[in-house]
């Protein structure tokens, strides 16, 4: 019976990793807490620059497969008078186990993203040179505004809390700080037409 449980723990696949499951982890690390409580503490601390919390639905989904993977599991379940029921959550000892693997394995190893503005560059010929020019130049001028935030916002931390709690901001400025150079040389580049394509109708037209 033993060697038939083990096998099918091998078989079972791994907790699918996500930003979002990194979050809900590490909060439970500090305390039993109910879904709505994370949502609000992502948001006032910050972290929903980087965890995409929008949608509360998806922390409740989260959660649920967190707690069908064992790595979560109920603390509690209360019914006050006329409210819904409250579940609070908590971190299993396997889910610490999976949290520290997760932070090893994405501080260590650089991940695939399809990000969208690759895409769109790597489709750019669809638009004429001319807009294409246009809409990079607003998007220079956003990236501008988001350098001016992120700045204030590092200035902001820095008065009250260590380094340590400014430095996905700080990492966040240097990668928005080289997008914008970037920007800023294909917009010249595109000005001087150093970069071209023929664009005839609305269409890209290829000579071969």
């Amino acid at each position: 019976m033993t060697n038939m449980l083990n096998d099918y723990a091998e078989r079972m696949p791994a907790p699918r990793r996500s930003v979002l499951a990194l979050a809900v982890l590490s909060m439970l690390t500090e305390e039993p807490m109910h879904p709505y409580r994370m949502q609000v503490l992502i948001k006032e601390r910050r972290k929903d620059a980087v965890v995409n919390v929008s949608q509360r639905n998806s922390v409740y989904q989260t959660i649920q497969r967190l707690v069908r993977d064992g790595l979560v599991e109920t603390a509690a379940t209360e019914r006050a008078e006329n409210r819904p029921e409250r579940t609070t959550y908590r971190i299993t000892d396997a889910g610490r186990t999976t949290l520290t693997e997760w932070l090893r394995t994405m501080l260590s190893t650089p991940a695939q993203e399809y990000a969208e503005f690759p895409a769109a560059l790597s489709f750019l010929p669809n638009l004429a040179p001319r807009d294409a020019t246009v809409m990079l130049t607003a998007r220079a001028a956003r990236l501008e505004e988001r350098l001016a935030a992120l700045d204030a916002e590092t200035t902001q931390i820095s008065e009250f809390l260590p380094r340590l709690f400014a430095i996905e901001s700080e990492y966040q400025r240097q990668v928005v700080a080289t997008e914008l150079a970037y920007v800023r040389s294909l917009i010249e580049d595109l000005r001087a037409e150093r970069i071209t394509w023929p664009f005839v109708d609305g269409a890209p037209v290829w000579r071969g």
